[in-house]
């Protein structure tokens, strides 16, 4: 398998190569030169297969001959060691859990991948590899708890300084060993906006850059997985699915209708997001007119210029016509936010945090539009790590998880820095 660059000025590369590159040299994110089909065989069997059948079925043209399969297999297993149930929340309507994770969120998955499959190629190299990776929330935890340890690999996580939660803080900044943490003065955006520059910064080449941001393919095209295991356990409807996905940097939507290029049978997909609308007002007017990110209380989806949209819109040859055909894209606000988590609590005793809680009302308008289906919202991370807002907004106590436990008492090691001068000097001192 090949990769080319969006952005169509670099040369093509392999698996491995666009892995160590994250970025290609033109700023283009990468994406496959072809995608072939899964046969129907595979779908009509799905309810008869394990989490790593189909997950070796669902990525090995990406990977190709690059990783024996074998050791592809290896790598599969140790990323799906915990479950990814669909639970009712009322009729018709589930909750993918994808918080059962050593980080509790759904990036504990892509991180885990890319981290086994960088470690197989490094197993015999003795260069040093940077990941430099910007968190708006759960990708710095889930990255330093991927990539802990890894042989040859250093990590560098940016955060926005007051903009995540205290459990997630935690989760990038207590880990030490090869696991650094640069709290930065501004948001989301202005740490993506570094990452990007360091990697076309000539004299930062030798540190052998690389991302852990849904813009690596490795990290990506693993969040798959899971749209295949909503389709394994919802089959049985035998109705449309409808996914909606609370959407930040659209990572996670882009992986799902990558996955319905692969002939999985979602329906219609949604993408719910919150204050920070470029999407929905593209949808909506045409012109795709990024903003400067707005604080929310689902600090996750914080993204003003979502970087993975593009790799959409590659999806769907740029047609907009076809695009509106399976996906639609709605805002909410924190108080619309705050309102649904207490009504799905009220009613069902079931507990979703501030993203949950915004793919879940973006699923039920569109199932207004379309009444005879079943429909699953991605709950993307555990509520603990929204406490201050979960708790005095349902009035309960979360008990704390283990996986949460075990960093609350450890100290907070961060950088600050507010420039790309300031990185710059970081990485090369």
């Amino acid at each position: 398998m090949k990769y080319f660059s969006l952005n169509n000025n670099s040369p093509k590369v392999s698996f491995e190569e666009a892995v160590a590159l994250g970025l290609a040299p033109d700023r283009g994110l990468y994406f496959p030169e072809s995608i072939t089909r899964l046969p129907d065989s595979f779908f009509q069997n799905i309810e008869n297969l394990s989490h790593e059948q189909i997950a070796f079925e669902a990525i090995k043209q990406f990977v190709g001959d690059e990783i024996p399969e074998a050791e592809l297999k290896r790598i599969i297993a140790e990323t799906l060691c915990f479950d990814f149930p669909c639970v009712a929340v009322e009729d018709h309507v589930y909750s993918l859990e994808l918080f059962h994770g050593p980080t509790m969120a759904f990036k504990d998955v892509g991180a885990r991948f890319m981290s086994r499959c960088l470690g197989y190629f490094n197993r015999n190299d003795d260069k040093k590899v940077t990941v430099l990776v910007a968190t708006s929330g759960d990708t710095g935890g889930a990255v330093a708890s991927g990539f802990l340890g890894v042989k040859g690999v250093e990590v560098i996580i940016m955060y926005p300084s007051g903009k995540v939660s205290e459990i997630q803080e935690r989760q990038l900044t207590t880990l030490g060993q090869n696991i650094k943490a640069l709290e930065v003065d501004g948001v989301f955006d202005d740490c993506q906006d570094m990452v990007k520059k360091a990697f076309m910064d000539d004299s930062l080449k030798h540190k052998n850059l690389t991302s852990a941001n849904s813009i690596n393919i490795a990290r990506w095209l693993p969040q798959m997985f899971y749209i295949f295991f909503a389709y394994q356990q919802l089959k049985k409807h035998h109705k449309p699915i409808i996914l909606s996905c609370p959407s930040g940097n659209f990572g996670n939507i882009c992986a799902g209708i990558m996955a319905k290029r692969l002939g999985l049978p979602i329906a219609h997909f949604v993408a719910s997001t919150n204050a920070n609308d470029t999407v929905p007002r593209f949808l909506e007017k045409g012109n795709y007119d990024p903003k400067p990110s707005i604080a929310t209380i689902s600090n996750a989806m914080d993204v003003g210029n979502p970087s993975n949209f593009i790799r959409i819109q590659e999806l769907y040859h740029h047609d907009l016509n076809e695009f509106e055909k399976d996906f639609s894209s709605y805002s909410y606000t924190d108080g619309e936010t705050e309102a649904a988590m207490q009504d799905i609590y009220a009613r069902t005793k079931y507990i979703a945090e501030p993203h949950g809680a915004i793919g879940y009302l973006g699923l039920k308008k569109e199932m207004e539009k379309q009444p005879n289906s079943v429909g699953v919202f991605l709950e993307t991370a555990h509520p603990i790590k929204f406490l201050d807002t979960v708790e005095p907004l349902l009035n309960l106590k979360l008990p704390i998880p283990t996986q949460i436990e075990s960093v609350l008492g450890k100290e907070k090691i961060s950088v600050k820095i507010g420039t790309y001068e300031e990185l710059k000097a970081f990485l090369t001192k």
